[in-house]
């Protein structure tokens, strides 16, 4: 068995969502990472859930996660009752739609992990009355979850055997993470894997999602990274992920054509 490559669809944001899916499988992904407000904006535009469901199916793509669900973290109160029913829509959009995980975004301002924790547990028992695991993410930007040790904290305190962590490698490396820090993360713990690598010329923790570039071109040290993950087994669905402007200007096709072959590079 050998890493499953996926494209998250941020990589060609300003594409049309059918057509993000189109150029997935015609650049050689086997999967499509989507985001739901893509989605929400397609119907919104006059679009049917049906469309995108066919769309996958034609192309013979897999869903391995679905972005995201957020304010769950922090809402309070009437709020919060607010957010999980919002989580419970995105949820059930997420199974229709294939995906066996959605994930779980933490707060961006400052929040308790023993809270987070807690929302967390919530989430995981409502998704599995839905049939979806939701999976729990750090943000090396935000100011709550930011580093891959926080998200294993989160993990284990919820006790959980659905919990799960999204590990990112733009994340790992801004928030100052260690290839120690990855290597405690048990296997079955992983989720799925996000690949990117970060500006060259901008320090460490000062970047945001913006600042990622192509594999091979910033200071990530993709080959020590992945080389952890291999000596854990680690084989399951990997995902170019970049929200890079200038390559937004770029033929999109010719963007995940020199993607997958760096995922190949770095990955086989």
């Amino acid at each position: 068995m050998s890493f499953i490559f996926c494209l998250n669809t941020s990589t060609i944001k300003p594409q049309p969502l059918l057509k993000k899916i189109e150029l997935t499988a015609a650049a050689g992904f086997k999967g499509v990472e989507l985001w739901l407000n893509d989605v929400y904006e397609y119907i919104g535009q006059g679009g049917e859930v049906s469309d995108v469901e066919k769309a996958i199916a034609d192309h013979g793509l897999i869903v391995p996660c679905i972005i995201a669900m957020r304010q769950w973290g922090e809402a309070e109160g009437l709020e919060y009752n607010l957010a999980l029913d919002e989580a419970k829509r995105r949820m059930e959009l997420a199974t229709r739609l294939g995906a066996p995980y959605i994930v779980a975004t933490p707060p961006r301002e400052a929040c308790d992990l023993h809270q987070i924790a807690s929302r967390y547990r919530d989430l995981l028992k409502m998704g599995r009355e839905i049939g979806i695991k939701p999976t729990f993410e750090y943000i090396g930007f935000f100011q709550s979850a930011s580093r891959l040790s926080h998200a294993w904290q989160v993990v284990q305190e919820v006790d959980d055997p659905d919990a799960t962590l999204i590990l990112d490698t733009f994340h790992t490396w801004n928030s100052h993470s260690t290839l120690e820090d990855l290597a405690a993360v048990p296997l079955e713990r992983i989720s799925h894997y996000h690949i990117d690598d970060a500006d060259p010329n901008k320090a460490i923790g000062t970047q945001t999602d913006p600042d990622r570039v192509m594999l091979g071109e910033g200071q990530i040290d993709l080959t020590a990274e992945i080389s952890v993950l291999k000596k854990k087994g680690y084989q399951g669905t990997v995902s170019l992920e970049l929200f890079n402007q200038a390559l937004w200007k770029q033929d999109p096709l010719e963007v995940l054509k020199v993607g997958i072959e760096r995922m190949h590079r770095y990955l086989d």
